[in-house]
């Protein structure tokens, strides 16, 4: 440890002198209090520090204390289901220890020393290991095997192995490498800024399904894929990113509030534990873990609730599990960037944002990923990450959303005038993408049939034809449109009421299985078809466009999944019966 003296405070940034033998993202102690920082910059001998905690009351000569380490997080038994802050300490236990207020410079341990965990090995002793094999397992909830995992960079021989009750602290393994013999414990420790290795990355050609019908459907995400939610305030984001957590086919969420509202992330905190997991009808929070960075909270302490987040994400991906990590948002930490940048006196970029915007962006989405993890098994693993983009007035020409769809792979795009019109997800399916479509095709085709993707895309020209129908309907009405182009305005408005638009609070429609949205979207394309054909043989229009099956149609979103198939194929019926007998009477005349 090396002691140097604070030369300058200003906000969030305190410089310090006397700092030679410091490197660049040390952890360090400032003040009386301790408070937590992180080297940022180097300038001889003169350190650039950013204080995770509130300043106030540093003065001019205090001391800083350097721990020579870079920030790093615990890994180990006792992650999930707890809340963490930016700086992985624990929310509940400070609660415990001090009250409802965090007091500055408070150190509890990220993961409880005393909590005894019931330790299984899964190798013997004369077994050669490498880094990323499993040892042994812990059932830390209900639904979630904990994998102990050789540390990076062992490798030998097991010398010693014991099961039974364990704290994280206390030796579970020895193994005999070339170096002399290690001692494992079920704790590991990772600098949150250096990426977690892994063989070898695998192409995203396996779908996240979400139960969204506007995402599976038509802007599918891949699992160790990239999205952007971006949207103005109040368009539906953190609606949405609860639906991904709680319905996509991953095992574990990591959920980071980065600079959020105190107001949503205590929504976050309150629901969570509420929410019931479909899958295996536990609490949602025995696969999650949650970071709470709040507006309030110093800015500093955004960059590394991001970082923190990713990193025990790659963790929980390492014991080759899927994971999906949804920040909310990015544009806070951007907001960090440009504060920090701006008290650094740093050349500034486009909006006072830092010209290395774009690529720390890069760094932290580009951890996402497919993989076949470390260790003898070959075991694959895919890491999700998702970024809410809070653009201000809902304006995504800005540089934080710009750079971030420079590198995401899918664009959400979230569109205040469909939320003001109470269309939930508001998901805008004229500006949205997924660049994923093409890797995907060949698993839709071969899971779905082939009829999934055509229908997809021809319900696709449908919704923008109307688009372009809209202008002619607002400048001369849309009576002056023919029978053809009305019935293609009477279909994708039930692409929209009864396809596009979800529920969340439906216990029927939260959900829709990739089965059903093929069946729904069907029904509707049916209805299309053979309303096309009777009216092309003289058919009443106005007759086709009020038959009761469109009725059955409004209500099909909300049958459930077990009777959809049966529904369905009613609803099928019906249409071709009912519009048989308008053709009939219209051929009569």
């Amino acid at each position: 440890m090396e002691n140097g003296k604070i030369v300058k405070v200003a906000g969030p940034l305190v410089v310090a002198e006397g700092m030679t033998s410091a490197n660049m993202f040390d952890v360090v102690h400032v003040g009386k209090q301790r408070l937590i920082g992180e080297i940022i910059e180097m300038r001889g001998g003169n350190a650039s520090i950013q204080v995770y905690e509130e300043t106030a009351g540093i003065r001019v000569g205090d001391e800083v204390v350097t721990l020579g380490s870079p920030l790093s997080v615990e890994l180990g038994p006792g992650l999930i289901s707890t809340i963490y802050d930016g700086i992985q300490r624990p929310l509940e236990e400070i609660r415990a220890k001090v009250g409802s207020n965090i007091a500055r410079g408070i150190s509890v341990p990220s993961i409880s020393r005393d909590a005894k965990w019931k330790f299984e090995p899964k190798v013997s002793v004369g077994d050669k290991v490498i880094a990323g094999d499993i040892i042994g397992v812990v059932q830390e909830t209900n639904v979630v095997e904990h994998k102990i995992m050789v540390p990076y960079g062992v490798e030998g021989q097991i010398a010693e192995i014991k099961g039974g009750e364990f704290n994280v602290e206390e030796v579970v393994c020895v193994v005999d490498t070339e170096k002399g013999k290690k001692e494992l414990t079920m704790m590991q420790k990772w600098p949150v800024r250096v990426e977690r290795p892994y063989k070898e990355k695998l192409p995203p050609d396996i779908p996240m399904i979400t139960g969204q019908r506007i995402i599976d459907t038509f802007f599918p995400m891949a699992k160790g894929g990239t999205a952007a939610v971006p949207g103005p305030f109040g368009s539906g984001k953190t609606v949405v990113q609860h639906q991904l957590a709680k319905w996509s086919d991953v095992d574990i969420v990591i959920y980071v509030g980065c600079g959020e509202r105190g107001n949503e992330m205590t929504d976050v905190l309150m629901e969570f534990p509420e929410l019931k997991d479909p899958r295996t009808g536990e609490s949602l929070m025995q696969r999650t873990v949650l970071i709470a960075n709040t507006s309030d909270m110093p800015v500093a302490a955004r960059e590394a609730s991001v970082y923190t987040g990713i990193t025990i994400a790659e963790y929980f991906r390492d014991m080759g599990y899927a994971v999906a990590l949804i920040a909310d948002s990015t544009s806070r930490w951007a907001e960090a960037l440009r504060e920090m940048s701006g008290r650094l006196e740093e050349m500034p970029g486009e909006e006072g944002y830092p010209a290395y915007l774009t690529s720390r962006l890069a760094q932290f989405y580009e951890r996402a990923g497919r993989v076949v993890c470390l260790g003898s098994d070959n075991r694959s693993a895919a890491l999700s990450a998702i970024g809410a983009v809070s653009p201000p007035g809902g304006d995504i020409s800005e540089p934080v959303s710009q750079a971030t769809l420079r590198i995401v792979k899918v664009f959400w795009g979230l569109d205040s005038a469909l939320a003001y019109a109470r269309h939930f997800p508001a998901i805008n399916w004229l500006n949205s993408y997924s660049l994923y479509e093409d890797r995907l095709g060949s698993w839709y085709n071969e899971n779905m049939g082939r009829e999934f993707m055509s229908n997809r895309e021809t319900a696709m020209q449908i919704l923008q034809t109307e688009s372009e129908l809209n202008e002619i309907v607002r400048l001369v009405g849309i009576d002056a449109l023919s029978p053809a182009d009305r019935l293609t305005m009477e279909v994708a408005r039930m692409l929209r009421e009864d396809f596009l638009q979800q529920n969340a609070f439906s216990d029927t429609d939260s959900y829709t299985s990739l089965e059903k949205q093929m069946g729904l979207m069907e029904v509707i394309l049916h209805y299309s078809k053979v309303a096309r054909s009777a009216i092309v043989g003289g058919a009443d229009m106005e007759k086709i466009f009020t038959i009761p099956a469109r009725d059955l149609i409004g209500r099909a979103k909300d049958v459930s999944q077990e009777a959809h198939k049966e529904e369905y194929a009613k609803i099928l019926k019906n249409i071709d019966e009912e519009i048989a007998k308008i053709a009939e009477e219209g051929g009569e005349r």
